[in-house]
């Protein structure tokens, strides 16, 4: 059991670092009607060897609003089938394969060297041959259990009670996490003598019931859209285990001419099929009724902290976990910038009602940072190559500068404004100009980042570089007018020129932060040179100063 459980492991996550992104297009290609939605679930499911996997991911992409609740069933109903099917496939007797597939895998595996697509493909033929290998062996396993007289007392019972059985079977496939495991251990069981049919069918279902826990209890940590994918897989779980135990004997008398392995898996499609065919109809009223259950919070989407983007599943392929990670990482830096254009508010109105509005976002915007840091440090775990590592480094940097930006809006720009408040200071127009000249800059050079964010353009690299020595040439000229005006004895300079300049401060620090995004891309192509000091001529050495 435990060789098939690590096998299916194998298959599964080769399938991702092999072709991760298609499966997710596959089961994203589902949005279209029901129909394509099953299907889609169908596919993925063979091949990814896991209707769990598919569970998951289907309810990430419905939980980031990429597919509906009812499209997102359909997929699940066509994964249940999916899975089903595997387990009709491994019942034909392959094991003569397994050594073949593990020396090809083992032998892809070694010469692949740094060539993912190959060792990813290696990974797939291993854990086929393992698969095969373990179902063989676990057929072998069985058949001394029927000299166990504890063992035969205990299966008589369960034979007794098919509510018991099931039960017994849910609850072990929910710790192991496969159904399909499951299956495969009731049709040894049944092909070894030791069960009979009902028994077996009884396990079956249990095994269906047991596949649909694992994801309820992955994602119960999601949003209220995320969760109802899994939720409603639960309940169609749940109805058809129940509406088919009264008809186990019935069943049993239809496969009783079939060995017992292929009356197992048989039982196994059988099922899933015909809840297919139930549901798929019934998606739209199922999927209302998830959402009675699990109504969106009316503060969700006041909740900006909550990651939308960094998919735990993606991680096996990292071209779509990056994918991901730049995207939240734009919204981390929406969170910024709205930071920064409310810190104008609170800066120019002697209100604290802004202040603390602020506030409130830089906590958004720490939580938001610490989970990207967080998945992009997992992600850095992965085997990546030497561009995908640089993109990573790059999203941790850039996420870091944000995370830094809104620290100097929240620590030092709002403490100002609050200090301006409390001593009911008033800036002198000219002053606050600059400073809104200033705070005008700052906000184009964000922009700016996070479009060079997206698509690393040297142009708008070239450009943020500039943008920032035009603030700091714009902070030297606005101090020194200041200055000016302090020395011409201008009241209300004098009496805020400490805030001011502590302002413009802030705001080039804000800008050095910001245009740290366009320094790898500048530097990877050798637009960047290491020292902004001139070269000067050195004195002329004579031998004797040798």
């Amino acid at each position: 059991m435990a060789l098939l459980l690590w096998a299916l492991r194998l298959v599964r996550t080769g399938v991702f670092r092999w072709g991760g992104a298609a499966v997710r297009r596959w089961v994203g290609y589902g949005t279209r009607n029901r129909l394509a939605a099953f299907l889609a679930g169908v596919a993925a499911t063979i091949a990814v060897q896991s209707s769990t996997a598919t569970a998951l991911m289907t309810a990430s992409m419905a939980g980031q609003g990429f597919m509906t609740t009812p499209m997102a069933l359909a997929v699940m109903l066509g994964a249940d089938v999916g899975t089903s099917l595997v387990a009709r496939l491994l019942a034909i007797d392959l094991h003569w394969l397994s050594p073949s597939l593990l020396l090809l895998g083992g032998a892809l595996h070694a010469l692949g060297g740094e060539h993912r697509g190959r060792r990813a493909l290696a990974r797939i033929l291993v854990g086929i041959g393992l698969m095969l290998l373990a179902l063989k062996l676990l057929g072998a396993a069985t058949l001394p259990v029927r000299e166990s007289a504890l063992v035969q007392a205990m299966l008589e019972a369960l034979g007794g009670e098919p509510f018991f059985a099931l039960i017994v079977a849910a609850a072990l496939t929910a710790a192991v996490h496969s159904s399909l495991a499951t299956v495969m251990l009731a049709g040894s069981l049944a092909g070894a003598g030791v069960i009979g049919t009902e028994t077996a069918v009884a396990l079956v279902l249990g095994a269906n019931l047991g596949g649909a826990i694992p994801a309820v209890l992955a994602t119960s940590a999601d949003g209220a859209m995320a969760r109802r994918v899994p939720l409603g897989n639960l309940l169609v779980r749940v109805t058809g285990s129940l509406l088919a135990l009264p008809l186990v004997p019935v069943a049993s008398s239809f496969l009783a001419g079939m060995a017992p392995l292929t009356a197992v898996v048989s039982a196994h499609v059988a099922f899933n099929a015909a809840l297919a065919l139930l549901f798929l109809p019934l998606v739209t009223p199922l999927a209302r009724l998830t959402e009675g259950l699990l109504p969106q919070p009316e503060d969700a989407g006041e909740d900006a902290a909550t990651p939308r983007h960094l998919d735990e599943s993606a991680l096996e392929t990292p071209s779509v976990a990056i994918a991901g990670a730049v995207r939240e990482t734009l919204r981390l830096g929406d969170l910024v910038e709205d930071m920064l254009r409310r810190s104008l508010t609170a800066l120019r109105q002697n209100d604290e009602r802004p202040i603390a509005e602020v506030s409130r976002a830089d906590d958004r915007v720490d939580r938001l940072h610490t989970a990207l840091k967080l998945y992009l440090a997992k992600l850095g775990r992965r085997h990546l190559d030497a561009e995908e590592t640089r993109r990573v480094d790059d999203l941790m940097a850039f996420a870091i500068n944000l995370e830094h930006i809104g620290d100097i809006i929240d620590k030092s720009l709002m403490e100002l404004a609050a200090k301006r408040i409390r001593h009911h200071l008033h800036f002198a127009p000219e002053d606050f100009r600059e400073v809104e000249e200033l705070h005008r800059r700052t906000v184009e050079n964000l922009r700016t980042a996070l479009g060079i964010l997206i698509g690393e353009d040297r142009r708008l690299a070239r450009q943020l570089i500039a943008g920032k020595d035009a603030v700091r040439a714009l902070e030297r000229t606005a101090t020194a007018r200041h200055l000016d005006r302090v020395r011409r004895g201008d009241a209300a300079s004098i009496e805020t020129s400490a805030l001011v300049l502590d302002i413009l401060r802030d705001l080039k620090r804000i800008n050095a932060h910001v245009a740290a995004v366009a320094l790898p891309i500048l530097d990877q192509v050798g637009e960047l040179s290491e020292s902004r000091l001139k070269v000067v001529g050195l004195p002329r050495l004579e031998s004797r100063d040798v």
